[in-house]
């Protein structure tokens, strides 16, 4: 039978260990806070943005979102941006994509402090995912390994397929695999067979944004597979970048939603308190 990797007992132990350490930093008069920058007009942002703040609520952690009129300035953009990574106060910063198009994503990025970036976007985050170097890794990926060994499987020594090399998902996990001693294949919208690879992984991680990338007849009955696609169907229903009916002929899937998803939003929480101890500690202090 097969066996549905549901994230919420991962991310509910997560949320918990998030709400002692904001207690234990309450205590010392630190106020965990992040900030959400989002500009008007992409109605999914929006919706992420307000979910994020009622998770913040439940963990105590301060909260502000910050929106912009779609046609704002970059410059306005990039002053805010400027004014938060100044805030002592401010310790985290969530930047919703997309961007508008007038509007210049890689230098608006690379303007957030990278002690303060949770979601790993920032040039000097991407570098560290890659070395394994003290930063802040992108969440989604770590979200796919998270679960994975939730579930008791071992990446060490497996035979990985990686379907997708985005520079979101499927990069930073790429080099994330290769320092848990997987090896790994990468396969890509150039890979004439994907199937062929697939019917040989112990493991397959699927990050592309295209729905029903992988289907039954790509997989095998001993295949561990972690869908990290997030697509609006034909009836608006969220559905995932593996067919539904993959999950008949695999040992192990997680499903969409209340799979990688559902730990994401959790473990960008605790790259927000990985943030404030990144930040004490350059102030010379710790707690």
């Amino acid at each position: 039978m097969t066996v549905m990797m549901k994230a919420k007992e991962a991310a509910d132990l997560v949320y918990e260990a998030v709400r002692t350490r904001v207690e234990q930093l309450n205590g010392k008069g630190v106020r965990p806070q992040l900030a959400a920058l989002l500009v008007d007009g992409d109605p999914a942002s929006a919706y992420y943005a307000q979910a994020k703040r009622k998770v913040a609520d439940k963990l105590g952690v301060q909260f502000q979102l910050h929106t912009f009129d779609k046609n704002v300035s970059e410059k306005q953009v990039l002053d805010l941006i400027d004014r938060l990574n100044k805030d002592p106060e401010v310790h985290g910063m969530m930047l919703e994509l997309p961007l508008p198009d007038h509007l210049n994503t890689p230098a608006i990025v690379k303007s957030v402090s990278p002690a303060k970036d949770i979601d790993g976007i920032t040039p000097d985050n991407k570098l560290a995912t890659i070395t394994g170097e003290i930063g802040l890794y992108p969440a989604t990926p770590q979200a796919c390994i998270r679960l994975l060994k939730h579930y008791g499987y071992r990446l060490a020594g497996k035979h990985v397929v990686l379907v997708g090399r985005g520079q979101t998902v499927g990069l930073p996990l790429f080099h994330m695999l290769q320092r848990e001693q997987a090896t790994v294949t990468v396969c890509h919208s150039r890979t004439p067979d994907i199937g062929a690879h697939l019917r040989h992984a112990d493991i397959a991680f699927v990050a592309v944004g295209r729905p029903e990338t992988v289907n039954r007849h790509m997989v095998h009955s001993e295949l561990v597979v972690i869908d990290a696609g997030i697509n609006e169907g034909d009836n608006g229903r969220m559905i995932g970048d593996v067919a539904q009916d993959v999950a008949e002929h695999v040992a192990a899937i997680t499903p969409v939603p209340g799979g990688v998803g559902t730990l994401t939003t959790a473990l960008l929480f605790e790259n927000l308190l990985k943030a404030v101890d990144i930040q004490l500690q350059a102030r010379g202090g710790e707690l």
